[in-house]
Formats: C-alpha cells, structure tokens, sequence
C-alpha cells in the first residue's frame, strides 16, 4: 500500500494501548479477520512490563515474567494479523465516524476505537524507587505480596486502598509498617478500626520516604524515613515497600469527548461500551477496582466482541 492509500485508509479497529487488555483486544478482533492496528505507545506492554514475575495468570504453572507474557501476547495477536504503530495518540475526534486521532502528527481513521491505554500508579518520585520498581517496590499487593513471605515491609499511604494493601499484606509478611505524610488516615473508619486492631500492622506517622537503600544491590534492604514535623531522618530495615497513593487514569486526549468519572475512569456501561456509539474501553482505563492482568485480558476480550458486533450491525 502506497502513502495516498494509507493516508486514505479508514480502518475497522484501531487499539490504543498495548498491555494485555490491548493485546487481548488485539488477538480477538485479529482473528475475526479486521485487520485491527495496534498505536502500542512508547512504554509498550504497560504495567506487566515492570513485574519480574507473574504467578497469577492462568497456564503458566510456575510463573512467567511479565515481559514474556507480553511478548507471547504480541507475537501472538501478530500471528492472526494485527498490525502494530508506535507513537502516542495526542488527539482525538470522537464528535462523529469515522473517528479521527492523531499519532505523532499522523491523522488515522477508523469505524470504532478501543481504549485500552490504562492506568499509571502514582509514584514517590525517587531516583531509587525507580530503579527499584519489580524489584522489591510494588504498586500491587495482590500481584507481589506473595513473594514477601516472613519478611518486614512497608506500605506508604493513608486512603482505603493503603489499608487494604496492609490489610491484606499481613497474610505474608511478618510486619507491616504504613507510612502516612499526616497524623490521621484518610481511610473509612471501618478500615482504619480493622488496620488499628491487626497486631501486624504498625504507622510511621508525619513521615515520607527520603531515600530506599539498596539501588546500587537491586533489591530493598531499607529506607531513609524523615519526620515532617522534626525534620528527623531515621534508616529503619524492611524488605519490600508498596506504594498505595492512587492510580490516574491514561485519558486525558478523551476529556470533553466521552463520559468519565470523577477519578477520570472511562464510564462503561453494559459490557464495554463507553458514552460514544463505537467506542469501547478495556482494562485499567476503565477499572479501578480490580486493576489484575486476568481481568484486563477479560475485557479486552469484551472490548473485541463489542466492536465486532457494532460493524456487523452498523454495517446493514
């Protein structure tokens, strides 16, 4: 195809995202044969990229690395004939079809758009949690706790999903520290009265990571705690450290143009199907609540079956 064709083209599907929602998304509508094209982003293969190891995703017995589970997904959307463009979409036009968006200043049509971009966790900023990410620092306590068996961690936060994580962390980890910049939580009180009365779970109140020890090691050995009030450092040792300060959705280009939420989450409604006839959403755009690699591919799967249907209707 020459450059007046392809600029000429109006595509069946295009997918924004990349992660296993997207890929998923990808491999189904592939296979029914609609050719769909990939924008896959510059970070490609989203959050699993930054897991060691994934032990939660169904047929891999022993584990998998996150990075090879998205490269079979890749290779394998490939297979039946997807198509990949790295970029980022900077805009969009959702007003009317076909859709238009805009990738690295190429202008792409299409009948119906997936959104599968995700969510990013909210990060402390530092240098050596950086490098530290999947190797020891988590945003995930039930795709990592596992792995902190018998071992001193901390969970910095102080909103319902920070307890949660320490909550549910204690079932492995022989202690569990949560890290508040204040003297109170912001969590619900029936999570603050369970958090209070677990014997496992211990605060550092007024208190932020300064420093994690040890990126020059690759793994967590431990932190650098300072008082906001004294201004005190103090080391104290742990193993893992989890940050629980809330997600922010990838859907800034979709503000103004389709149905979000407070937080910025996609609306869906029955299924897939966002505010926008022929515009679908997947995975952790959409999903604050579960955020799991099996239930992204889950509704990546829908998101597929939804554009499907909606050509095949819109089509007669």
């Amino acid at each position: 195809m020459d450059e007046r064709q392809e600029a000429s083209r109006t595509e069946d599907v295009i997918i924004l995202g990349s992660g296993v929602a997207g890929l998923t998304a990808a491999i189904y509508t592939a296979r029914a044969s609609l050719q769909p094209l990939v924008v896959e982003g510059r970070a490609a293969g989203g959050q699993l990229t930054l897991t060691t190891e994934v032990e939660n995703f169904p047929g891999f017995p022993t584990g998998v690395p996150g990075p090879e589970l998205i490269g079979h997904m890749r290779r394998q959307a490939e297979r039946f004939g997807a198509r990949f463009l790295t970029g980022d979409a900077g805009a969009c036009d959702l007003k009317s079809g076909p859709f238009t968006l805009t990738v690295d200043g190429k202008v792409l049509r299409t009948r119906t758009l997936i959104v599968a971009t995700g969510a990013d966790a909210r990060l402390l900023g530092l240098e050596s949690e950086k490098k530290l990410i999947g190797h020891g620092v988590s945003t995930c306590a039930t795709c990592d706790g596992f792995f902190f068996r018998g071992k001193e961690i901390l969970v910095v936060g102080g909103g319902d999903s920070a307890l949660e994580e320490a909550t549910f962390l204690t079932r492995f980890a022989s202690r569990v520290t949560v890290v508040h910049r204040r003297d109170r939580l912001r969590a619900s009180k029936i999570m603050q009265d369970k958090a209070f009365g677990n014997p496992k779970i211990a605060f550092a109140w007024d208190s932020v990571i300064q420093e994690i020890r040890d990126a020059t090691r690759g793994k967590v050995e431990s932190v650098v705690l300072r008082n906001l009030k004294t201004g005190e450092a103090r080391e104290i040792r742990c193993e893992g450290i989890f940050v629980a300060i809330g997600h922010v959705p990838n859907t800034r280009i979709f503000e103004g143009q389709m149905g979000l939420d407070a937080g910025g989450y996609i609306n869906t409604g029955d299924g897939t199907s966002t505010s926008v006839p022929g515009v679908f959403a997947a995975g952790d755009v959409a999903d604050h609540a579960y955020r799991q690699a099996v239930t992204a591919a889950g509704t990546g799967c829908m998101a597929a079956l939804d554009a499907e249907r909606y050509l095949e209707r819109t089509a007669r």
